[in-house]
């Protein structure tokens, strides 16, 4: 499939082409090109252009309209104030380039696949091996999943990493416990039901986990044994090993349920743990020394930076081996991208991680920088994300100060969500509204999450997330559902491009703004930033209804405006569609 040069593409060559005639010593220039309310667009570079030849802003300007040829895209073009350009296009090379798009024969509507894709290995959704997932677990899971739809709708080819917590003392203790327990993990879910399964999963560990805890705490004796059957986890005894893996595989069991709750695929193939890297850990440090990249401090192996100091002014090494011989997080971090560069063969690493991780990953990216391993054309991008904080602005918490459980917050917004569809429901049966509750439900959580920047903190308040008004994913799905009862109630007219028919105003800002999806896309794509994508969807929702308001679509004076206005809806339909798929967000047919 070709791909659809965009209007605005197109504009700015032939704007760049006349820059150069008019200024040939410039070489390529841009024209700095921008959408603007007083034309279509306006083009501001030419007044530092000027200041850089020493010539006259406004002159230049005149010279460069005067190699513009107007009449198929650009309709007219003027001088404005010191030297800008205001430029307004053609009815007719609006309605083509959309019909372009809507004739893409592919359905991606006119959205180029990458020339030369690279591969990136994105590290999100981590959750703890038995322990619940809670509402910290949400943003990794939501920005991550819509960062991998939208590059692998670009053609990047894209490697999944769960990094799930699967190693430590913790299940020393566990697992001592389940030997001298051993009928206290016996799980009888019936598997096709996988909420229910994985609730009883989780109880299960819970349940294990505080009363192993509470043996801990009060009796020494079991606590030596726990401690010794680290060591025997560490060493790989096969007995061991067995019962750590039915935890994991309990573990995943809920996993899979919270995910799927989420309306998020994540495949087991991609479940790589911290004990996926445990074979590496010795040759990352003995590599590491090696090099002089680390050395032995008091006992331990470090890596120290000239710029990361402590309050008291001493510095803050990367500990990468303990002094009694365990391993940190940087040694399993540092294994995993050397595993990751060198095995899956990534040109690009990204990690969707809490911002306060930032200083470690800071530190683990500039150790593989170091030791060689984050070399020419490999990148390390940490996706940082800010807090989910409560309607107080506080971090987000229950009545009793307790960190909210991821699947209690979901539960309640499926809840909300059905109740406002059932309010607006006329025709849809008991189980199509709870069918399209959870639907509107998942996606008003994600879209609040994805329409904030990553690296900002974001009130959770379900009143507003759910409600029909203002910037929500139940806004942008209630103007997909109503497009598509228009175009069901058409009867034979069918949407069909008219190119040779004037537009309104309206349609115009419709028709451009639908016109900008595959920049937006690439944008979304290059800086890992799903709320560009979410803000352009949701501006085409606002542009969509005021077109609404103003064109009578089924009723316009002739067959023909009512083939191109349908057309116009239909475009706005799939491109919806295809927007809010790639933020990980469903958009039901009727509301």
């Amino acid at each position: 499939m070709a791909s659809v040069t965009s209007l605005t593409a197109s504009v700015h060559q032939r704007l760049a082409d006349a820059l150069s005639a008019a200024l040939p010593e410039a070489g390529t220039a841009d024209p700095l090109l921008r959408r603007s309310d007083r034309a279509d667009f306006q083009a501001n570079g030419i007044l530092a252009l000027a200041k850089k030849a020493k010539a006259n802003p406004r002159e230049l300007a005149t010279q460069v309209v005067s190699q513009v040829a107007t009449g198929d895209v650009i309709k007219d073009i003027e001088v404005s104030g010191p030297g800008f350009l205001n430029i307004t296009i053609t009815d007719k090379a609006i309605t083509e380039n959309l019909a372009a798009r809507a004739a893409d024969a592919e359905g991606r509507l006119g959205v180029p696949l990458a020339d030369e894709p690279g591969t990136t290995v994105i590290d999100y959704a981590q959750p703890n091996v038995a322990k619940e997932m809670h509402v910290g677990h949400l943003r990794s899971a939501v920005i991550g999943d819509a960062v991998v739809q939208i590059l692998e709708f670009t053609g990047e080819n894209v490697i999944r990493r769960h990094h799930i917590g699967d190693w430590g003392t913790q299940f020393g203790m566990l697992i001592q416990y389940l030997i001298e327990h051993p009928h206290e993990l016996d799980h009888k879910a019936a598997a096709e039901d996988t909420e229910a399964s994985g609730e009883e999963a989780m109880s299960n560990l819970n349940r294990l986990y505080k009363a192993s805890r509470a043996l801990f705490d009060s009796d020494e004796e079991f606590k030596d044994r726990a401690r010794r059957r680290v060591v025997d986890l560490q060493a790989g005894d096969p007995e061991t090993l067995a019962l750590w893996q039915r935890f994991v595989d309990e573990s995943k069991i809920y996993f899979y349920s919270v995910f799927h709750k989420l309306d998020m695929e994540i495949r087991d193939p991609d479940v790589v743990g911290e004990s996926g890297y445990n074979d590496m850990l010795d040759e990352t440090c003995r590599l590491l020394e090696e090099s002089g990249v680390a050395v032995r401090s008091e006992g331990a192996l470090c890596v120290f930076f000239d710029d990361i100091k402590g309050p008291d002014g001493k510095p803050v090494p990367l500990i990468v081996r303990k002094s009694d011989g365990g391993y940190g997080y940087a040694a399993t971090d540092l294994s995993a991208i050397r595993d990751r560069v060198f095995n899956l063969k990534a040109n690009s690493l990204v990690y969707v991680v809490d911002a306060r991780q930032s200083l470690h990953f800071k530190m683990v990216f500039e150790t593989a920088r170091r030791a060689g391993w984050l070399g020419d054309g490999v990148k390390a991008f940490q996706l940082a994300f800010g807090t989910v904080l409560g309607k107080d602005g506080k971090p987000f918490k229950t009545r009793e100060g307790e960190t909210v459980r991821l699947v209690d917050l979901l539960d309640e917004a499926i809840d909300r969500a059905s109740a406002v569809v059932r309010e607006k429901a006329q025709d849809l049966s008991e189980e199509e509204i709870a069918e399209r509750g959870a639907q509107v439900g998942i996606g008003a959580v994600k879209y609040a999450d994805l329409s904030t920047s990553a690296n900002r903190d974001y009130k959770f308040d379900l009143d507003q997330m759910v409600s029909l008004n203002g910037d929500t994913s139940v806004y942008l799905q209630y103007a997909y559902a109503r497009i598509r009862s228009i175009i069901r109630k058409a009867g034979d007219a069918r949407p069909t491009a008219h190119p040779e028919l004037e537009l309104t105003e309206a349609e115009r800002a419709l028709g451009l703004h639908v016109d900008q999806f595959a920049e937006t896309v690439a944008e979304t794509a290059a800086e890992y930033a799903p709320h560009k994508l979410a803000a352009y969807l949701y501006q085409l929702a606002s542009l969509y209804t005021s077109f609404y308001d103003k064109c009578p679509v089924l009723k316009a004076d002739t067959s023909e405006q009512v083939e191109n206005r349908l057309f116009l809806c239909d475009i706005t339909a799939r491109t919806l569609h295809q927007g809010m798929a790639l933020l990980g967000i469903r958009t039901p047919e009727r509301l």
